[in-house]
């Protein structure tokens, strides 16, 4: 018996017949081929028969269809030595874009990506913003002038993501725990980013992003599960575990600068620990003077200036233990050193090795960031590109 009247699936898969459901296998055949050509590279219709198993006149009508929506193009020909010339097919680029948006406390970088992942118009301009709705103003106008510099029509923007310190709340649409970033919790600044850019937008932590980005242009690539630390004026961690990023039940799983620091009652977290402010402040400590950064304390090191010397050493120390924690829970195969701290890799590495040794008998490989300050915006792109090729997709199949 039915229940509500429905129609089991064996009697819905009995239909071939009916219009909805040949358009959905035209569809899915036409989704198949993209997604072949994409992760692969150009294909003649007979090579790509005998990879996917369809038919060659299944597979000439689907690319017929592709290249009338715009959706994969002629890019050449190959010539076997025996039989036809045989004409190549590849996605169309330029079928629609992707715009990447990273959000810092001293930068702001934005940047518009063809469907292959191509950037084709940048910025990266100073955050000078003395306040919340400045800074959403200038992320919009940023924005707005990378696009038109790259010639896309606003339209073309299929999709954009945004990368800001922090956890975004969807129900609530406003980010939480950004304290680096003063006001940007306040709630209607993303919806009004929204509307003003008028491209459809997500907002992800940064930490994540990065992790994304190192996985997908940089050293995480083909890593079962690998930890991206992302050690910069705040810390941070980004985790993908089999290609997906893992964020938790409420988008907090990362946050490992909110992990209590025992001992010494002026450093409360982790964080007061690691960052850079930490570095400087431990240089202080030990008698450096001065307008200091955490980058000149590494720069005065490596000329061998004792003070930065000790500074360097102790932040080597809780790194590991910064590692040695995210091991514990993770079991990573790969941990990544990145953000402001982790361009100094250099000086850290060793002693970060070294003292896990003594920490714990879990030791993943640590190695430092590929993609460097990029890492966050190349991760906003190829989060936009995922759902961008998606978007793209439906619209011009259904033109």
């Amino acid at each position: 018996m039915r229940e509500n009247g429905a129609m089991p699936a064996s009697d819905v898969a009995e239909q071939p017949d009916q219009p909805w459901n040949r358009q959905r296998l035209r569809s899915t055949n036409e989704r198949l081929l993209l997604d072949r050509l994409r992760s692969a590279g150009a294909a003649s219709r007979a090579q790509l028969a005998r990879e996917t198993g369809l038919s060659k006149p299944t597979v000439s009508s689907a690319l017929a269809a592709l290249a009338e929506a715009g959706l994969v193009h002629e890019v050449g020909t190959h010539a076997p030595e025996r039989g036809r010339v045989a004409v190549l097919y590849a996605p169309d680029p330029s079928a629609g874009y992707a715009l990447g948006i990273d959000i810092g406390r001293s930068w702001l970088r934005v940047a518009v990506a063809n469907l292959d992942g191509e950037l084709v118009a940048r910025a990266d301009v100073r955050n000078r913003a003395r306040s919340s709705g400045a800074l959403a103003d200038l992320v919009v106008a940023t924005a707005r002038q990378v696009v038109a510099n790259s010639g896309v029509a606003q339209g073309e923007v299929a999709h954009a993501v945004v990368g800001t310190p922090g956890v975004y709340d969807p129900e609530r649409r406003r980010v939480r725990f950004a304290m680096h970033l003063p006001g940007w919790g306040r709630a209607g600044l993303v919806d009004r980013m929204r509307e003003e850019l008028g491209v459809p937008l997500e907002v992800h932590n940064d930490a994540n992003l990065a992790a994304f980005g190192e996985y997908t242009y940089g050293v995480g690539a083909g890593s079962r599960l690998f930890a991206y630390i992302m050690i910069g004026t705040g810390l941070g961690m980004g985790v993908v575990s089999e290609g997906r990023v893992f964020t938790g039940a409420h988008g907090g799983a990362g946050e490992i600068g909110f992990l209590p620091w025992p001992g010494q009652q002026r450093l409360r977290t982790l964080e007061d620990a690691v960052s850079g402010v930490a570095v400087v402040e431990s240089a202080r400590r030990f008698g450096m003077t001065g307008q200091l950064t955490a980058k000149a304390v590494f720069d005065s090191a490596r000329q061998g200036n004792s003070a930065a010397v000790k500074a360097v050493e102790l932040e080597s120390e809780r790194i590991a233990h910064t590692v040695a924690a995210a091991a514990a829970v993770l079991d990573p195969d790969l941990v990544v050193l990145g953000g402001g701290v982790g361009h100094s890799v250099d000086l850290l590495l060793r002693p970060v090795r070294e003292n896990l040794r003594a920490l714990t008998p879990l030791r993943p490989k640590i190695v430092p960031s590929r993609l460097g300050e990029d890492a966050v915006l190349l991760g906003a792109v190829a989060t936009a590109l995922g759902t961008a090729r998606d978007v793209v997709f439906e619209r011009r199949s259904e033109s």
